[in-house]
Order: structure tokens, then C-alpha cells, then sequence
């Protein structure tokens, strides 16, 4: 593959070497890398930013992610959140511009003894995996966040695990993404039959189903952002992960005042927000930080995840197709796996060998049957199977439909 240098521009008529479908986070990350890298990229989406990127929260929890049954999907999240740090320095340097990158941990926590002792389930096993988990009793927690309702029951902190605003992350990584060279295309992808580069990168999220055949599902999520009154900082610091009665729920504090609060989890594909899900939210918030019922409640949203049948992502060559290399999947983990799926799609592009990391995410584990044979997937595709990128299929190019949550909602 031949390479330029970032900073020379390629002429419009000569061959990419690489088209990336999807501007979202990891779209948009994977063009800034292999651009970087001297490679001609273009990234085909008709609005960039759009999708559940701009719904997203933008918690970096490799800690209380950790749940049983996924371990490797565990080392793939620590993995990533290990190179968040340098990441958004090096961002921050390229775009010039902030992405509301913050590191105060997060507090998990506990309403009543029943929702405690679900928590400390957890907690042993993350302990188990030798993850930085730090019990605490009422007092400390209150301690780090006085503003906390005098009925928790206990909690624990999870240093490592931080937060970045993804409403600031999607456009530097637009910004780094063209400084280094890569070319918008303002056009959606209705097949990838319409694309011509010498290798096609599918981040179109959601949308990879209808271009690749893969068991990409739409799991729906919605969300509230409160912001405190008078233009004042919220009342706490850390993320905040709770269950209150049963319902779990997290709040994640922004410096300019803004809360995200979130977030359902539905099977289903429609961005309609409903008073159900937003008096649940509201009530299980309060009910953990009660001055929010004085903030401002500015808008309730919805946005759609990329689910997969193990809830891991899918990432690397389309069994058949090895010029088309997937990085869809990434379900509730899209913001913190941004960093160590770029890199490891830009090393596959450039070196052609792929990263061990890659190995337990390989599209192969679902695909019965490549793309030349119609894009048959495996069991558990939940209605994908069989669903080419030829005419007629769903129009895709929207942006990476990625965001982290699912259990905690």
C-alpha cells in the first residue's frame, strides 16, 4: 500500500486506500489513525456525529463493566481505558480542542440492603479478576459526595474508571481525522458494492447489518441531561452507578453543569422517548442524589446501540472478504473501546497481520457463510441472516451508532 505524507493532499481521482463507512467515534478514529499513517482515506457519512454518539454518556468503566461471562471482553475494555490517557492528549494536540476528558473515578452505589448486596455480588467477582475495586461504608462514601441521599447503604470506588464528553469527542476527532488528510463524503452507503477502495473499514454501527450480513441489532436507550440551576457546577464529582430499588441507573457529571442521567435498555429500533422510562429515570436519580429535583431538565433523548449476541464487538476481516474488515458491535462500550479498536483496524490496515487482541472478535465466530455466498450469518443474527448489501437494502453511512450502556439502566 503506498503511503503520503498527512499533510499532502491526495488528488480526488486517485483510488483510496482505505474508505471507512461510518463518521461516528470509531469511524472516525480509525480514518484520524490511518491517516496518520500516510494512507489515502475517505469516510463516506451524510451526517457525522448524529447518531448515538451524540446520545451517549461517555463513561470509560472497564472496572464496572466487568461482568461474568466476558472475560476477554473485560481484557479488550482495560486494554483500551489503559490507552485513554495518551489518547486524549494526543486528540486534544491534533484538534486543539477539549474533550471534556475528566478522571475523579466512579462511585457505585447502593440504596437499599437488597440493591446492596447485588452490587457486592459484583464487586467480588471484579475483585476476583484482580480489578481495582475499593469498598466503602456509608460515611466514606459521603465523604467523596456529601450530596448523596442519606438512605445509600454503602458502595465502592473504581478509580480508573473515568468519563469523556462525547458531544466534544465526536468533532476533534473529525477535526484530527482531515488535519491528517482523510476526505469527508457527504453520501450514505446503501451497499459496498458502491464503495471503491482498496480496503472498506464497516463502522456504520447499527447499519453494518444491512451491509455486511453480520448480527448487528438495534438495542434502544434512553436518556436524560439535566443541568443544575444558575449556571452552577453539579453537586458531585464522580460518576455515579447505582441501584436504587432495583432500577440501575447512572449519572455523569459535566464541568459546564450539564448531568447526564440514563439509561433503558429496550429491544427495539425507535428513537421515541417515553414518560415511562423518563419518570423511572427521574425517580431513581432523585432517589440516589436528591438535589437533582431542583436541576433543570433539558432534554430526553434516544439513540440505539450496535448489539451483538455476546455483547462483544466485531472486529476484522469479513470471512470471504478480506478487503472488508468490520468494526461494529461495540454495543455499550463504543466511546471507551474507541482507542484500541483505531489502533488495532489501522495496524491490520497497514501490516495486514492481525493484533492476538483481535482473535476473540473475529465476524468469523458468527458468519456460516462469506459475503460471496450471500451474507448467511450464524446462529443467534436475529433476522440478519441473509441480509446482503445488494438493492434494496437499509440505507447505511449514518454515524457509528455507539454508546456503552446496557445493564446499568
Amino acid at each position: 500500500m503506498t503511503g503520503r505524507s498527512p499533510s499532502t493532499p491526495f488528488d480526488d481521482r486517485a483510488r483510496p486506500d482505505v474508505a471507512v463507512v461510518g463518521a461516528g467515534p470509531i469511524g472516525l478514529a480509525i480514518a484520524w489513525r490511518c491517516a496518520a499513517r500516510g494512507l489515502r482515506v475517505v469516510v463516506h457519512d451524510p451526517a457525522p456525529g448524529s447518531g448515538a454518539s451524540a446520545v451517549a454518556a461517555g463513561m470509560l468503566s472497564p472496572v464496572a463493566e466487568a461482568y461474568f461471562g466476558e472475560r476477554e471482553l473485560t481484557g479488550l475494555l482495560l486494554a483500551s481505558a489503559a490507552r485513554w490517557p495518551a489518547f486524549a492528549d494526543e486528540l486534544t494536540e491534533a484538534s486543539g480542542a477539549e474533550l471534556g476528558y475528566r478522571t475523579e473515578g466512579t462511585l457505585i452505589v447502593g440504596s437499599t440492603g437488597d440493591d446492596l448486596a447485588e452490587a457486592r455480588r459484583l464487586w467480588a467477582y471484579q475483585q476476583g479478576l484482580g480489578l481495582p475495586v475499593t469498598p466503602l461504608r456509608p460515611t466514606e462514601l459521603r465523604d467523596r459526595e456529601p450530596a448523596l441521599a442519606p438512605r445509600v447503604r454503602g458502595g465502592a470506588l473504581a478509580p480508573t474508571d473515568h468519563q469523556v464528553d462525547p458531544r466534544l469527542l465526536v468533532p476533534a476527532l473529525r477535526t484530527a481525522a482531515q488535519r491528517a488528510g482523510a476526505v469527508p463524503v457527504p453520501q450514505a452507503v446503501r451497499a459496498l458494492s458502491e464503495v471503491d477502495a482498496r480496503v472498506t473499514v464497516v463502522a456504520a454501527g447499527c447499519g453494518a447489518a444491512a451491509l455486511t450480513g453480520l448480527p448487528v441489532r438495534p438495542v434502544k436507550g434512553q436518556i436524560l441531561r439535566l443541568r443544575a440551576p444558575g449556571g452552577a457546577t453539579p453537586g458531585f464529582r464522580h460518576v455515579i452507578r447505582g441501584y436504587a430499588d432495583g432500577e440501575q441507573v447512572y449519572l455523569v457529571p459535566r464541568a459546564d453543569g450539564e448531568v447526564v442521567l440514563g439509561a433503558t435498555v429496550e429491544e427495539r429500533s425507535d428513537t421515541t422517548v417515553t414518560a415511562g422510562a423518563v419518570l423511572r429515570l427521574l425517580r431513581a436519580g432523585v432517589d440516589l442524589l436528591p438535589e437533582l429535583a431542583e436541576y433543570d431538565l433539558v432534554e430526553t433523548v434516544a439513540g440505539l446501540r450496535p448489539g451483538t449476541p455476546d455483547n462483544a464487538p466485531i472486529l476484522g476481516p469479513i470471512p470471504g472478504r478480506p478487503d472488508v474488515l468490520a468494526a461494529t458491535g461495540h454495543h455499550r462500550h463504543g466511546i471507551v473501546l474507541t482507542p484500541v479498536t483505531a489502533d488495532l483496524i489501522a495496524d491490520l490496515v497497514t501490516s495486514g497481520v492481525a493484533d492476538p487482541l483481535l482473535t476473540p472478535f473475529h465476524p468469523g465466530r458468527f458468519v456460516a457463510a462469506g459475503p460471496e455466498s450471500g451474507n448467511a450469518a450464524g446462529p443467534g443474527t436475529r433476522g440478519s441472516a441473509g441480509r446482503g448489501a445488494g438493492p434494496g437494502a437499509a440505507e447505511v453511512g449514518g454515524p457509528d451508532r455507539t454508546t456503552e450502556e446496557d445493564r446499568w439502566s
